[in-house]
């Protein structure tokens, strides 16, 4: 199957483009530049992995989500908060409906390209506060894109039945070197250590017993995460 692979330069669609590499012809990779703080940071290492593998790496501009859209993850948007990724205090990082928007262009590119699947890194640690990351929203989505298409794109989830632990250890055995991905929303020269996305990173290496190979401004102790409050 010919595949378009959803590519942001973050640890969990690095690992899925690795994961399928093996398995679908990978046509393209695809990254989105809304306007979020950590696109500048992000982007380029979906590039570093799209080349190093010789797969086309397209970077489609989404500028109006960051102009017309509310959220403290885009550049128009407010301080992204500190803390766990499950506070409620996250949800003013959520864009709204930004991988339904995404899904949609993926499909028409894919289409257009004569591919058959989109392969995108969702996984079972998605969270609450973001609804279009929710298994059911995915479903329906897949539904959407499947009915909406002659060619009726497939949704392509490998990691839906992994936490972002799992997914760590599963990135190792594919050879990764995380250092070569991003996850701090802040967008700063190094990870900050301390926002909901560092959070969950730092989180995610120690569950998996591995060790992180990212370089952090702060590595306090980490939060509980609220529900084990």
């Amino acid at each position: 199957m010919k595949v378009c692979v959803l590519l942001s330069g973050g640890m969990d669609s690095v690992a899925a483009f690795y994961e399928v590499l093996a398995t679908y012809e990978v046509a393209a990779c695809l990254s989105f530049d809304y306007g979020a703080k950590h696109n500048a940071r992000e982007i380029p290492f979906a590039k570093l992995h799209a080349d190093r593998n010789g797969v086309l790496h397209q970077i489609i501009p989404l500028d109006f989500m960051n102009r017309l859209f509310k959220s403290d993850l885009l550049q128009s948007g407010g301080d992204i908060p500190d803390g766990h990724y499950a506070e409620e205090s996250m949800k003013q990082t959520v864009v709204p409906f930004r991988n339904g928007i995404m899904l949609a262009i993926a499909t028409g590119y894919a289409e257009s390209i004569g591919a058959e699947g989109l392969v995108i890194a969702a996984h079972s640690g998605d969270h609450a506060i973001y609804p279009d990351c929710r298994e059911p929203f995915m479903q329906a989505m897949a539904a959407a894109m499947g009915e909406g298409t002659y060619a009726k794109i497939q949704l392509l989830r490998p990691f839906i039945a992994m936490d972002k632990a799992a997914i760590a250890r599963r990135g190792v055995q594919l050879g990764i070197d995380f250092s070569e991905t991003w996850s701090c929303y802040k967008g700063g020269e190094i990870h900050c250590g301390v926002c909901g996305t560092c959070v969950e990173r730092r989180e995610a290496f120690i569950l998996a017993g591995l060790p992180d190979p990212t370089l952090y401004e702060q590595t306090p102790e980490l939060p509980d995460l609220p529900y084990r409050e």
